[in-house]
């Protein structure tokens, strides 16, 4: 037998605004109905009672007002955050071991857009720096903060979704660098923005970050989503239905193969789709009791009320225990969840010697690291970031970057940025301010 390890993600956003007339186009979007924006046909919706040709069920989850009562303000999340990370309210759940709830914040940056019809919070930090000081003024030392990003739509409007990674911009580049660069800290695990996984960003992640809680494999779709049908957007229709991480295989991410990220399946909670069921905890129960390794997780939005999501996901954990008596359940931070089911090697951290020599970045990693190289980052006398590829002397150990005029003129860089993992999801950030002259500084942080 073994533990089940209870992650809860939530997708962190930040304020999210939606009018009445948003979310009737919304409803015309998603099933080309058209109907008129008022107060009185939204609860007619509720009640489902106008006739909208058998999708009746589906629209009214959408305007069920538990997902259109928005936090609207960081006022609002504010106060949800004091009050869910409470001692008093975390240890109203309480796991096999005696321990409260655990929260693992996956911080967005809302970049990259022309338009904000929902008047979400753009700009680069503005979500990670709010969140870490909520985690350290409650004293969270337990939850995790990581790394979630949405791919920016043709449109750029900031309430569209999208599935390419590079295609259309830089802003994946242009967050992580900054990250680095601005705030010491670089990712060990992900959740992608709409569930979105495609070749590109499988294999950006398979050089980058160990850990990836993306799969929403579902055991059958039931057709009242035209928006996500056919495997738009996040599509995990081949994916294990298990609880179990995997490697995926190189050529699909859906399967199970030989890289070195770990997927781990992470369904919805608060929301329309993909919604974690009794049935879905109750087979991570039973696959503990075969001595399997098994992360039970799941997601929401910061911009909703999370606290009824908890009570409902912990009814469902008390349910399944009960059928299970002998299996034990433990609330996890999602890096350590991985690192505890799959029973990675914890026994030295990854440390990076960096030296600059006249013009030549050298870095020299301790261990190997997760991906064949580290990730550059460089900041310019003109507040320009950019990101590039490394020298490879030595694959997973050794690198050179050379300043000239063929890249930059060391003369012209005001920071220097690496940021890497090893493949237990171990973090090294170094960060040379003012390379290459009298008052060069280097920092470093490791977690």
């Amino acid at each position: 037998m073994s533990d089940v390890y209870i992650v809860h993600c939530i997708d962190t956003e930040g304020p999210l605004n939606e009018s009445l007339k948003d979310t009737f186009d919304r409803i015309k979007n998603i099933w080309d109905i058209s109907l008129e924006p008022t107060d009185k046909n939204l609860q007619l919706l509720r009640e489902k009672k106008i006739d909208l040709n058998g999708n009746e069920k589906a629209i009214a989850e959408l305007v069920d007002p538990k997902l259109l009562n928005y936090n609207n303000s960081w006022d609002k999340i504010s106060e949800m955050f004091y009050h869910i990370s409470s001692k008093e309210f975390r240890n109203k759940f309480i796991d096999s071991y005696g321990n409260g709830w655990i929260y693992s914040w996956f911080c967005l940056d809302h970049i990259g857009y022309l338009e904000n019809p929902r008047n979400r919070d753009l700009g680069f930090h503005k979500i990670f720096d709010r969140y870490c000081e909520f985690v350290k003024k409650t004293e969270s030392n337990l939850d995790g903060i990581h790394y979630h990003y949405h791919p920016v739509p043709f449109s750029k409007k900031a309430h569209h979704c999208a599935t390419s990674y590079f295609g259309f911009s830089d802003t994946l580049y242009q967050s992580l660098s900054r990250r680095i660069i601005d705030r010491l800290w670089f990712p060990c695990v992900y959740r992608p923005g709409f569930n979105v996984i495609r070749p590109d960003s499988h294999w950006f992640l398979e050089q980058y970050i160990p850990f990836d809680f993306s799969n929403q494999s579902y055991e059958s779709t039931d057709g009242l989503h035209p928006d996500l049908s056919e495997g738009r957007f996040g599509d995990w229709r081949r994916a294990p239905l298990n609880w179990q991480p995997y490697h995926p295989s190189h050529e699909d991410y859906q399967t199970l193969g030989s890289c070195n990220r770990i997927i781990a399946r992470c369904l919805n909670i608060g929301t329309r789709h993909r919604l974690l069921k009794q049935d879905h905890v109750d087979s991570a129960f039973l696959e503990a009791s075969k001595n399997k390794p098994v992360v039970l997780s799941f997601t929401n939005h910061d911009y909703r009320d999370i606290s009824k999501d908890i009570e409902n996901v912990h009814d469902m954990i008390i349910n399944a225990n009960k059928k299970f008596p002998n299996i034990k359940f433990i609330y996890s931070e999602a890096r350590n969840a991985i690192r505890q089911s799959m029973k990675l090697n914890l026994s030295s951290m990854i440390k990076l010697d960096v030296k600059l020599n006249n013009n030549v970045l050298n870095i020299k990693s301790s261990k190997n690291t997760f991906g064949p190289q580290p990730f550059l980052a460089i900041k310019t006398n003109k507040e320009e970031y950019f990101h590039d590829n490394l020298d490879f002397q030595t694959p997973f150990r050794e690198w050179t970057y050379t300043f000239d005029e063929q890249t930059l003129i060391l003369d012209n860089v005001d920071s220097i940025g690496i940021g890497c993992c090893d493949n237990s999801g171990n973090v090294e950030v170094v960060v040379i301010e003012s390379p290459g002259k009298i008052n060069e500084k280097i920092l470093r942080n490791n977690y």
